[in-house]
C-alpha cells in the first residue's frame, strides 16, 4: 500500500537541526518519510539517519522507498520512547539533531480499516501500533462511565464530556459499539443541536481524545522528549511540532525545564542548588505554517514547531 503524506513545516523543520555532511541524525516519527529524505538530502554523502515508527505500513513503505540509501539509514519499528536504548544500539549515542512530527499520518486518517476517521465506516481500532491488543473499541465498551468521561475531558478537552460518556454507555447497554460511525453517530446525539451547527465535527475531539488515550501517546511523548534530549551531542538541536494544545504543553514545559537554571529563591544571596541550564530555547515562540502552507494542506493549519539546543 502507498503512504504518501504531505510533511508539514519540512523545509523549517529541517534546517531547525542543522544538517551537515557526516552528522547524525534521528527522525522519531518516520512516517512517510519526509522529515527523513531530506536529512539524507542535507547530510550527504556521510551523515547517517535513524528513523522511528510504531506503524508497519510505514516500516515497510520506507524500506521500500529507500532501498538505495540503506547504507546511511537505519529504520527501527518501535515507539520512540525506546529511542535511546535502539540509538546507542546503532551507534547514535550522541547525535547532531532529532526531529519528531506529532502528527497521524494521512493514510492512517485516510484508511477506513484503521479506525482513525469519524468520517469513514470502519472497525474501532485506532491502533498506531498493531501489535498492542487494546483497541478504541475495547475502551468505549469496557470502561466505566467516568472514565470515559475523563478521557474525554481532559484528552479532548470536550465540554459535553458527560453527556456523551451517559450516551455512550446507554447504547451499549443495547449492543456491543464496534464501528468508527456507529460511535460518532452517538456522539452526535449527545451535543446539543444548537453547538453542532458551528465548529469542527461533533466527534472530532472525542475521536482525538480516544487515539490518544488508546496509544497512551502523552506519556509516551514526555519518556521520547527525556529520552532524545539525553542522546544529543552538546549543540544537537531538538526539534518537535505539535498539533494539539496538549502536546504543544509538554513541549513546551518540558523544553522550558531544560532550558532553567538555578531555582534558588529570589532571596538567596548565592546559588545552593547547583542547577544550571541544559538547553536553550531556539524558539521563545514556536514556528507556524506560512499562510500558503496552511492552504495547500489544511491539517497544517495547527501546527507549532519548537526547537532547542543542547548545551
Amino acid at each position: 500500500m502507498d503512504f504518501n503524506h504531505e510533511t508539514v513545516l519540512l523545509k523549517e523543520t529541517v534546517d531547525a537541526v542543522k544538517p551537515r555532511d557526516g552528522g547524525l541524525y534521528i527522525d522519531a516519527t518516520l512516517g512517510g518519510g519526509g522529515h527523513t529524505q531530506r536529512l539524507l538530502e542535507q547530510s550527504a554523502p556521510t551523515g547517517q539517519v535513524m528513523a522511528f515508527d510504531q506503524d508497519e505500513t510505514a516500516i515497510r513503505n520506507a524500506n521500500e522507498r529507500f532501498a538505495g540509501v540503506l547504507n546511511r539509514l537505519t529504520i527501527v519499528h518501535s515507539n520512540f520512547c525506546e529511542m535511546a536504548e535502539h540509538a546507542r544500539l546503532h551507534g547514535f549515542a550522541q547525535v547532531d539533531g532529532i526531529i519528531f512530527d506529532l502528527g497521524v499520518s494521512s493514510p492512517q486518517f485516510d484508511i477506513a480499516q484503521r479506525g482513525f476517521s469519524y468520517r469513514q465506516e470502519g472497525p474501532l481500532d485506532m491502533r498506531m501500533d498493531r501489535r498492542q491488543t487494546t483497541t478504541a473499541e475495547d475502551l468505549v465498551n469496557e470502561l466505566e462511565q467516568e472514565e470515559l468521561a475523563r478521557i474525554f475531558f481532559r484528552y479532548g478537552e470536550e465540554k459535553y464530556s458527560r453527556a456523551i460518556a451517559r450516551r455512550i454507555v446507554e447504547a451499549r447497554a443495547q449492543s456491543r459499539i464496534t464501528s468508527t460511525t456507529q460511535l460518532a453517530d452517538i456522539i452526535k446525539a449527545a451535543i446539543p443541536a444548537a453547538a453542532r451547527r458551528t465548529g469542527p465535527h461533533p466527534a472530532r475531539r472525542v475521536f482525538q481524545a480516544i487515539r490518544i488515550a488508546v496509544n497512551d501517546e502523552l506519556s509516551v511523548l514526555e519518556q521520547g522528549l527525556e529520552s532524545a534530549f539525553s542522546l544529543l551531542a552538546p549543540g544537537g538541536r531538538l526539534a518537535v511540532i505539535s498539533f494539539h494544545s496538549l502536546e504543544d504543553r509538554i513541549v513546551k514545559q518540558t523544553f522550558k525545564d531544560f532550558a532553567t537554571g538555578c531555582i534558588c529563591p529570589p532571596e538567596m544571596p548565592i546559588c545552593t542548588c547547583g542547577r544550571t541550564p541544559a538547553g536553550k530555547l531556539v524558539t521563545r515562540k514556536p514556528i507556524e505554517p506560512s499562510q500558503s502552507e496552511q492552504t495547500n494542506n489544511p491539517r497544517a493549519r495547527s501546527a507549532k514547531l519548537r526547537v532547542i539546543e543542547k548545551i
